[in-house]
């Protein structure tokens, strides 16, 4: 039972930043800007996207529960809102604003907070530390999406 609030909580949190993401990114794959660019031959098709950040974000709210019931420290609380912050302002970046080149340092350093999570915090959270490694591997999956297209664009 004390798990259940905390879990709740970041579900929230971390649902809820995909909600505004979304918002806040103005339809920006279905644009012609974005269905324009050229793009990286390993992007995948569109619908892998929900798919991908839905368990995303449900292992990264377990993993939050885990790590904030063991440590509710200052500085796990800043690297949740850097980490929380990153991801939401990326997709208005880079699909509302086109703003290529800064959303690939946004994307960057949202993938070296999470990074930052992992190596951390793996020593308290240890087995459990696997369950924010989704988010890390499709964060590099998508910097170099969004790499990809700077560079060929």
């Amino acid at each position: 039972m004390k798990f259940l609030k905390p879990f709740i909580i970041f579900l929230i949190i971390n649902y809820g930043a995909l909600g505004i993401g979304s918002w806040l990114m103005n339809n920006g794959p279905q644009t012609e800007w974005y269905t324009s660019l050229n793009q990286a031959p390993w992007t995948p098709p569109g619908w892998v996207f929900g798919v991908a950040w839905t368990t995303i974000m449900l292992c990264f709210s377990i993993y939050m529960a885990f790590l904030y019931l063991k440590n509710p420290s200052m500085k796990v609380k800043v690297l949740f809102s850097i980490q929380f912050v990153l991801n939401v302002i990326w997709n208005y970046i880079f699909f509302n604003k086109h703003l290529i080149a800064l959303g690939l340092a946004v994307i960057i350093g949202l993938t070296i907070v999470v990074a930052l999570f992992m190596f951390i915090y793996k020593n308290e959270l240890k087995v459990k530390t696997l369950l924010i490694l989704p988010y890390f591997l499709w964060l590099c999956i998508a910097t170099s999406l969004n790499a990809y297209i700077l560079l060929n664009n």
